[in-house]
């Protein structure tokens, strides 16, 4: 397919592949931040061709895996309540909490429905005035604008019966608790091409200077990436600390000027606890006093519920770059995809998710095992 095909060229591939063992005079520590890279890393294998030369690490970056667990029940407590349609991207519908999942709620006669937009949700709550409808408005700077833009017009137009239960991250401050951390040793980022298409990267040259690190902004398919670690050795060889653009096609250094103007009309910054993180300062967004009648938390009384995670469950390491999937010890066995003790391991853009589907099958063929 045109436009897919040519960044996934093999002949390319590999002259970037040789390209980059040529240059790297070290192993050099590279981590990915969006989930969507950390796929294509592993189904192509390119952890494995570079193997020796960079170790790629995997980061915070798939939005429903650091999604905290206490939002998760509080999702499903708002769910089981019986004047409600609450309302979710598929990702989210089989995410872990305390006692069970989304899908469960579901399945014991909750009205839960997968939507493609949030706009979906808002129509929704217009055709059925005499229903509450919620909608699970997770993820990154990327869906912060379309999910403000049916906060907003749920306000304009006086649609009350429409809420969002909001668990809105920002990437800056988890690539800083990971640099502050005095067991880092990442030398670059790949920077998430589609967070940056939003908000641009000017907060990721102020990370560079404080920290001395380079980040190459990057796409998601392999040459995209291929190209980007290509960027970085170049830039840690010469011992640049600066941002490049890899992924121009889609991002410019100051991002979506509309975008951000919805975002920051809706949303104030606060802080937000991360599932496997903590408690990160000024890392989440929160709905505006103005629309305070559309919070689903402060509407539905649930802003109290706590959880405790899985003691067996390794995922705050694994999002934090200090272990792969494979050293957890329930990996592929108590911890799959049928029934997953983690959201790593559930998430479409979850590392756990990406070494069980291609990593287990590259390790099954070396070992003889079909």
């Amino acid at each position: 397919m045109r436009y897919v095909d040519e960044y996934r060229n093999p002949a390319l591939a590999r002259r970037l592949v040789e390209r980059i063992r040529r240059r790297a005079t070290r192993t050099w520590r590279i981590m990915e931040i969006c989930g969507g890279q950390t796929h294509t890393l592993i189904r192509y294998g390119i952890d494995a061709l570079l193997e020796g030369t960079v170790d790629l690490i995997h980061g915070p970056g798939c939005p429903v895996c650091v999604t905290p667990l206490q939002k998760i029940d509080r999702a499903i407590a708002i769910a089981k309540r019986p004047e409600v349609i609450f309302t979710t991207f598929g990702d989210m519908i089989r995410v872990p909490g305390s006692h069970g999942d989304l899908l469960s709620a579901k399945a014991e006669g909750a009205d839960v429905r997968i939507v493609y937009s949030p706009l979906d949700a808002l129509k929704l709550a217009q055709r059925h005035p005499d229903r509450e409808v919620v909608f699970f408005a997770v993820g990154f700077e990327t869906t912060a604008p379309a999910n403000a833009m049916a906060i907003h017009l749920a306000h304009r137009r006086g649609v009350d019966n429409f809420s969002a239960l909001v668990s809105h991250v920002l990437v800056p401050p988890a690539i800083e608790y990971i640099l502050s951390d005095p067991d880092n040793r990442i030398d670059g980022f790949i920077a998430p091409g589609h967070v940056c298409t939003v908000v641009g990267y000017t907060d990721y040259e102020e990370l560079a200077r404080r920290y001395g690190i380079p980040f190459v902004v990057a796409g998601f398919e392999p040459l995209d990436l291929l190209q980007a670690i290509s960027m970085l050795v170049d830039m840690l060889e010469r011992g640049e600390t600066d941002v490049k653009n890899q992924y121009a096609r889609s991002v410019c250094r100051t991002g979506n000027p509309h975008a951000k103007r919805m975002i920051e009309e809706v949303f104030e910054i606060t802080d937000m606890v991360w599932r496997g993180l903590g408690l990160l300062p000024k890392s989440g967004l929160k709905l505006r006093p103005k629309y305070a009648r559309h919070d689903a938390e402060l509407k539905f009384h649930v802003e109290g519920l706590s959880a405790e995670e899985s003691p067996v469950c390794i995922a705050g390491e694994i999002l934090q770059g200090k272990r792969k999937p494979p050293e957890c010890p329930a990996f592929a066995r108590e911890c799959t995809p049928e029934s997953p003790l983690g959201a790593p391991m559930v998430s479409s853009e979850g590392a756990c998710a990406a070494y069980y589907a291609f990593w287990r099958n590259r390790q099954d063929k070396t070992s003889g095992v079909e």
